[in-house]
This record gives C-alpha cells, sequence and structure tokens, in this order.
C-alpha cells in the first residue's frame, strides 16, 4: 500500500549545502596560506565539503503529476508527491513515477464473438497510476502488464456478446449496438484486473470494431438481405393501408359499388402499384367497367 511522506524543504538545504561549500573552500585555502602545521583546518574545510555534497545527493526535483518512490537499502520508505524542490535521506534509492493519465490502444484482435463469428477489434484505453507502490513492487513493469491485461479484457468482451443482434434476435446487448453498457462492462473488467499493479482506468473506447476479412462479404449481403425485407415489409404494410382506405372511401361515398370479383382485381392492381420497384404503365379501359 502506497504511504505518502513529507520531505524537507530543498531549498533550505540547498542554502545550507551551498554554505558549507564556500566556508570548506575557504577553510583550506586560508589553511594553506597560513601554512597550518597541525592540518586541523584542511580536515575541517574537508568535512564541510563532504558535507555539502551529502546534502546535494539528498536533494531532488519533483515535478507536477509526477513522483518519486523512495527505498533505503531495498526497504520501502514512502512515496513523495509534493512538487518541487525536496530534500530526503541521501541514502535513499530514488525512482521517478509518472502519474499523468496515458493512453494505449490494443492491436487489432482476431477473435471469435459469442456466436463463434470472428470478428475484429480494438480498444483505446486512457489509465492512470493510483498507487505507486503496487506499480513499482507488484509487477514486474506496469507499463507492459497494462499492455497485456488490456487486450485480455478486451478479448473477453468480444467472446462474452454477439456482434449484433442478426442471428441472435433475443440477444439484449451486441458489441455494434452496446454502445455505453458495453464501454461500461469493458472499463469495470479492465479496473478489476489492473487493481493489483495501482493502475485505474478512466475511460475505455472501443477503436475498431468489424467482421473478419474471411466473412465480412458474407455477413454485408446478410445485412443488405436483413435490410431489403425490413424496407419491403413497410412498403407492404403501407400499401395495405392505402388500399383498404380506399375501399372504404369509395364505400362510405357511394362512388361505385364492386363485387368480391373486382375488389379483388382493384386490390391487385393496387398492390402492384405501390409494390413496385418501377412506376407502372397504365392501361386505359375504354369499354364499360364488365
Amino acid at each position: 500500500m502506497e504511504k505518502l511522506i513529507k520531505p524537507l524543504n530543498g531549498y533550505k538545504a540547498a542554502l545550507i549545502a551551498l554554505f558549507a561549500l564556500i566556508m570548506g573552500i575557504a577553510t583550506i585555502v586560508n589553511a594553506a596560506q597560513h601554512a597550518d602545521p597541525n592540518g586541523g583546518a584542511v580536515l575541517f574545510g574537508i568535512f564541510l565539503i563532504l558535507s555539502a555534497v551529502f546534502l546535494i545527493k539528498g536533494l531532488m526535483i519533483v515535478e507536477p503529476n509526477y513522483s518519486i518512490v523512495l527505498t533505503f537499502f531495498g526497504k520501502y520508505v514512502g512515496t513523495v508527491r509534493e512538487n518541487g524542490l525536496q530534500f530526503v535521506n541521501p541514502f535513499y534509492v530514488k525512482l521517478k513515477v509518472s502519474l499523468r493519465s496515458q493512453s494505449v490502444e490494443s492491436t487489432k484482435l482476431k477473435v471469435n464473438d459469442k456466436l463463434g463469428n470472428p470478428i475484429e477489434i480494438a480498444a483505446v484505453i486512457l489509465y492512470e497510476i493510483s498507487d505507486t507502490y503496487k506499480a513499482v513492487f507488484d509487477v514486474t513493469n506496469f507499463n507492459e502488464y497494462m499492455k497485456n491485461q488490456s487486450e485480455a479484457a478486451v478479448r473477453h468482451l468480444a467472446t462474452s456478446y454477439p456482434y449484433d443482434n442478426i442471428e441472435d434476435e433475443h440477444a439484449q446487448i451486441t458489441l455494434r449496438d452496446g454502445g455505453d453498457k458495453v464501454i461500461e462492462m469493458l472499463e469495470q473488467e479492465l479496473n478489476e484486473r489492473l487493481m493489483k499493479a495501482g493502475i485505474t482506468v478512466t475511460e475505455a473506447r472501443i477503436s475498431h470494431l468489424a467482421y473478419a476479412a474471411e466473412i465480412a462479404g458474407a455477413m454485408l449481403q446478410r445485412q443488405q438481405a436483413t435490410a431489403i425485407v425490413a424496407a419491403r415489409t413497410k412498403i407492404v404494410e403501407g400499401a395495405v393501408g392505402m388500399v383498404e382506405m380506399a375501399l372504404a372511401m369509395l364505400s362510405e361515398k357511394d362512388i361505385v359499388v364492386l363485387d368480391d370479383d373486382k375488389k379483388a382485381a382493384m386490390v391487385s392492381n393496387l398492390m402492384v402499384v405501390l409494390c413496385g420497384e418501377k412506376a407502372a404503365s397504365p392501361v386505359l379501359n375504354t369499354g364499360t367497367l364488365y
């Protein structure tokens, strides 16, 4: 678990180090000029210089949206997130970790959907480091771990639902039409998988979704046929309504009285005219109705 620590002010430590460095050099120079026989002043000057170097080694700069993970002889000490010039124990080992929002796009994965149809799918994922301890110590390489687990989550999502509802009309959720529900499930699974690495997924979007090349043509023809059938169904429904309305108006206004045979002929002609793909060529009857 991440442990935040508050380091000492780096500016004060830098001033002390600068003062010690100047005093050490001045002491050595002064001792050399006056030929100190005991060498005590020289040793004191060297001590001041070493102290300055020791303090400088403990200085570190923490940039915005970055953190520094500190270890002491292999033991985790804590994480510094406070920005600016900071001072810590010079013996600490420092590891910089970015807290910025990062994005990764999975490769185009070729998998089978729930119905066994081969499809291609890819996703763009935005994430950030929320726990530096887990990101550094619980996984070997959190960037590689993120990439592998994101592809596994996308693959699992693709195999859990059908591409569309052409073959399964009762499917409540499909990859193509699932929309926000599919995205929500993808983000939830990603966060569950990446929790161990201290990574939080802030947003995920499917960037590519299509049938695999070997069945794309056949599925396109099937979709076109389904669209044609649906369009024809609407045309027939409208034509039946118009024929029904025409017969009702003729009967209501007593324009002409038609027996069953004539009604059947009229219905047949109107259906041909209304449902035909091309405009009908009229034939004028110059004789009697009968």
